[in-house]
């Protein structure tokens, strides 16, 4: 496989072994198929970098921290690598510290490590507390642009938030499960990941509040803990079903892992009339294809990831202007509207 990058340079940006990217290059045998696309991934975004700092002579180093399943790491980080690739006057790299498991310390570490490392910016996922809250700090103030994505740091000196609009999309899956399911009285289920992310926690917050008012009769049973794992949700809804003496009409997921929630109801014989969920991810485009999702709040994570990397370069000085925070508005995806890029 052709190349001009040092074998190093190919595994970071692949995010595999030294020796696995070796095997690739020099085509022997014990190498996974996507490993192999891994690696010519890899080579032809070194290559686009080469090339765009021939042009700018400028480079700049962006890192991803996220805790979160890889379906959603994966959306986030695909988004951003395709907003880097046309990022301009500069070309950008993204280093990724993604993990599944929710975990604050672990977290703020990694923050602290890239404070002493450097890094040109700071693209954080993670959840609020007040570990990472210290270490958001800490990096603004040796003067790395921060920006929070998906879920915000309260009360931290970060630079920009951008996400979607966590409010607007409560109260709009209140709006829907309380319309499609208009004829009876029962239990809506609201699993989130967890209660550290403001985010989800803002969801789940606006929507009990308006389905209360929409719904008086409706009883709102909050799942926290499974940190969006199907492998975790699933006793958790087990258990919350088990405790409550009304039928489960509904299930509101702010936070995923929905195959999970599905699971277990099924186990129970649970019929849903409505299942509302958010992100179009591999998992959920799935689940609405084939029926069991009514219909997905989706927001276009490339308008944030193009915005997030927008505030970095104003943040260095390469694009005028202040960067601003933006929610983005939230839109309903039904099997009938799936967009065509999907």
């Amino acid at each position: 496989m052709p190349h001009r990058h040092r074998v190093r340079d190919i595994a970071v940006q692949a995010q595999l072994s030294e020796a696995t990217v070796d095997r690739v290059l020099h085509d022997r045998r014990g190498v996974s198929a996507p490993a192999r696309r891994a690696v010519e991934r890899a080579i032809a975004e070194l290559d686009r970098q080469a090339e765009q700092v021939r042009l700018t002579g400028r480079h700049l180093v962006l890192d991803l921290v996220m805790q979160a399943p890889v379906r959603f790491t994966a959306l986030v980080h695909d988004a951003l690598e395709a907003e880097a690739g046309n990022a301009r006057p500069a070309v950008i790299r993204l280093r990724s510290h993604l993990e599944e498991t929710v975990d604050p310390a672990r977290a703020a570490a990694v923050l602290d490590r890239l404070r002493h490392r450097g890094s040109d910016g700071v693209l954080v996922k993670a959840p609020d507390h007040p570990e990472v809250r210290a270490a958001v700090d800490a990096l603004v103030e040796a003067g790395i642009p921060v920006v929070t994505l998906a879920t915000d740091l309260r009360g931290t000196r970060r630079h920009v938030a951008v996400g979607l609009d966590h409010d607007s999309a409560g109260r709009t899956a209140a709006y829907l499960l309380s319309t499609i399911v208009s004829d009876t009285d029962g239990v809506v289920l609201v699993p989130v990941s967890r209660a550290m992310f403001t985010g989800e926690e803002t969801r789940a917050t606006a929507f009990v509040e308006a389905i209360s008012t929409q719904r008086p009769r409706w009883q709102a049973v909050t799942i926290d803990g499974s940190d969006g794992l199907d492998a975790t949700i699933v006793d958790l809804v087990r258990a919350a079903v088990a405790d409550v003496d009304a039928p489960v009409l509904a299930v509101y997921s702010p936070g995923g892992a929905n195959r999970g929630v599905l699971t277990a109801l099924d186990e129970a014989g649970i019929s849903l009339r409505a299942f509302v969920a958010h992100d179009l991810d591999s998992d959920n485009l799935d689940l609405l294809r084939a029926g069991r999702l009514t219909a997905v709040l989706h927001h276009d994570v490339r308008v944030d990831a193009r915005r997030a990397i927008k505030a970095v370069l104003q943040l260095q000085g390469l694009l005028p202007g202040a960067p601003a925070s933006l929610a983005t508005p939230v839109g309903v995806v039904t099997p009938h509207n799936i967009p065509s890029r999907l």
